[in-house]
């Protein structure tokens, strides 16, 4: 029989790939999205309506912190592996709105976690951010570093999650993987993501603004790079034989793991990687670093190695490439 997972965020740039991933590899697939207005609706309907075409997939429109939503579908379900992606995203917005991050990101994943305390899935994995590393500078990131200093609220709720999350893992035996994603990019991806703002503005003529005046690396994910490495962790389940570098829990089936290319690329070559792309050079604003960002990510992705054997493929060029292509089919440019 096939297996059964739920997704949330299922309509989201990164939740759309990894249904689809899961769909293509024999998944019985339930879907729960908002379909919240942060940023265009259009693409999340776009990206629904798609997936809504397999039969192997199920729709449900609810918010994960409307109590009893989740406790109803894992008992209907009893789910072998649930992906949970959904969240208030953003680290600037964060600022302007901190409220909807407590609703969806802290009640979210409690009722998340309840849920599961009721009907235990084998496997939960639980979305954090590489913001979550916060003011730390030693680099590459390791999961096993302390990560104490977040620098936004948005951040700081992400590592709350994943407290949140080890205390369930410790109380009720419940096996739960924390990813923390680096600078996810790709086709379909989100209009608040710098790709996107950026590739608007070139092809429009409008200027780009950069921050910190271009002094910024970032530590980009490829999405197909990231959702191979999703699909690969749902059966590399915490248990209590660690590997080699591992942040295991010593006290719960509790283990963060970095997704990311593990090689971080200027700000500068990163826009210079979509000029060429567009075939356009774009017009550049430059600024002072903004509240609550952070000079440089980079992720030490050798855990994610040994557990999986999977690494990152897609050179940024290449990524970049297929994001343009789809943007101006997309947008009719």
């Amino acid at each position: 029989m096939a297996r059964t997972a739920l997704v949330t965020g299922s309509a989201g740039f990164i939740g759309y790939f990894t249904v689809k991933a899961l769909l293509d590899a024999g998944w019985q697939i339930v879907g729960l999205d908002a379909m919240t207005d942060y940023y265009d609706v259009t693409l999340k309907e776009r990206r629904r309506a798609m997936l809504r075409q397999s039969p192997s997939y199920r729709d449900v429109e609810a918010r994960v912190e409307t109590p009893g939503t989740l406790h109803d579908l894992f008992e209907e379900h009893q789910f072998d592996a649930v992906i949970h992606l959904a969240a208030q995203a953003g680290v600037r917005y964060s600022i302007e709105a901190p409220r909807s991050y407590v609703e969806a990101n802290l009640m979210g994943t409690f009722e998340l976690l309840e849920a599961a305390r009721a009907f235990p899935p084998a496997h939960m994995l639980l979305a954090s951010t590489s913001s979550a590393y916060g003011a730390n500078t030693r680099m590459p990131y390791v999961e096993t570093d302390k990560a104490d200093h977040q620098m936004s609220f948005y951040a700081a709720t992400k590592k709350a999650t994943e407290n949140m999350a080890h205390s369930y893992a410790h109380l009720y035996d419940l096996p739960i993987t924390m990813f923390r994603f680096f600078t996810v990019y790709g086709p379909w991806g989100r209009p608040d993501m710098a790709h996107f703002k950026f590739t608007k503005a070139i092809l429009n003529g409008d200027p780009i603004d950069i921050y910190n005046h271009g002094d910024m690396r970032r530590d980009f994910t490829y999405i197909d790079d990231l959702t191979l490495a999703i699909l690969a962790l749902i059966d590399t389940v915490p248990g209590d034989v660690p590997v080699d570098g591992d942040s295991l829990s010593p006290v719960a089936p509790h283990r963060v793991v970095n997704i990311g290319n593990g090689a971080p690329v200027a700000l500068m070559d990163f826009i210079a990687a979509i000029e060429a792309a567009c075939g356009v050079e774009a017009i550049k604003t430059y600024h002072d670093m903004q509240p609550g960002d952070v000079p440089a990510t980079w992720a030490d992705a050798e855990l994610l190695h040994r557990l999986t054997g999977h690494r990152a493929q897609t050179p940024v060029q290449d990524g970049i490439n297929a994001f343009v292509a789809w943007y101006r089919e997309y947008y009719g440019v």
